[in-house]
């Protein structure tokens, strides 16, 4: 304990670190991804950075996995925020279908990592974490800025891109999160917030998350888009009323919307993969999403423990 601040201990420093840039250090390069390919061909420039960036990403998710291996939590693992069934095959279809490149090796390991109750949590290995927290840290300055780059010029109408301006907002605000998550574990400590903070900030991502997928559906899928709608609306109300109703009661509600989302989600990646949607949503969105409301009811089972 440090001026009222509990400090983590060094295995939950460890662990806990490793548990998040598992998981955004993918969301990233996947946000990096996006844009390289909704981007056209005369950003070239711009193109160019955003594969850079990606790789970058790419690098440190990388040596993630390998420092993982034995340290993360096995309930972290089964949720499938890391990876899903999908993760591999819908990696290997934007690829091929976009030209852009995407590690598979890395989620092939990823696929294979496991969780040892006695591993060693060791001095060696705390400093190789704070060393990937730092260098997430730098290298998300420059992501944070580059997206927020990309926003100003497609609001200002000086380039073209295929994305919702309100998406790249949202992925600024992912990336937010993520730095503001490293900074305090480089302190040895988590960000202090209150319940409505935490589930407002992950309810507004679910209720996006649904406004996006019935933006990019076909018309044509009438009873998807007004599920999606639905979800959107059913979100954005808990954020409404956080404050006005009790703890447990938002809690209780964010947890059922989130595990109905979820299976909405899953299901949609295999309709995707299979074909049978139509849509503009890419398999690799469709599985990122569906990752995010992993990782949310992850935080939501940890919260009510």
């Amino acid at each position: 304990m440090k001026g009222g601040i509990f400090l983590l201990s060094r295995e939950d420093f460890i662990r806990i670190s490793l548990e998040t840039n598992l998981f955004f250090q993918r969301i990233m390069k996947e946000h990096l991804f996006f844009i390289e390919t909704n981007l056209h061909p005369v950003e070239a420039d711009n193109i160019k950075e955003a594969n850079l960036l990606k790789k970058s990403f790419e690098e440190l998710l990388n040596e993630t996995v390998m420092l993982a291996n034995g340290a993360i939590n096995k309930k972290a693992i089964d949720s499938n925020e890391f990876v899903t069934p999908y993760t591999l095959k819908v990696e290997e279809i934007n690829s091929k279908l976009t030209g852009a490149s995407l590690d598979t090796d890395i989620t092939k390991d990823e696929l294979k990592l496991k969780s040892d109750p006695n591993f060693n949590y060791n001095q060696w290995l705390e400093s190789c974490i704070i060393n990937i927290n730092q260098r997430s840290i730098n290298l998300l300055g420059e992501v944070l800025s580059f997206k927020k780059k990309i926003l100003n010029l497609t609001l200002e109408c000086k380039i073209s891109i295929s994305l919702y301006p309100e998406l790249l907002k949202h992925i600024i605000e992912e990336g937010e999160l993520y730095l503001e998550i490293l900074r305090a574990l480089q302190n040895k400590t988590l960000p202090k917030k209150t319940l409505c903070e935490e589930l407002n900030f992950w309810n507004h991502i679910m209720g996006e998350h649904g406004q996006f997928i019935d933006g990019m559906l076909d018309p044509t899928e009438r009873e998807l888009k007004k599920t999606a709608k639905q979800y959107a609306e059913i979100f954005e109300r808990l954020v409404k009323e956080c404050i006005k109703v009790s703890q447990r009661q938002i809690f209780n509600r964010s947890f059922n919307a989130t595990k109905s989302i979820q299976g909405f989600k899953q299901d949609s990646t295999e309709g995707i993969l299979a074909c049978k949607i139509k849509s503009i949503i890419p398999p690799l969105l469709a599985d990122h999403v569906l990752r995010e409301a992993n990782h949310y009811l992850r935080l939501l089972k940890m919260m009510c423990r």
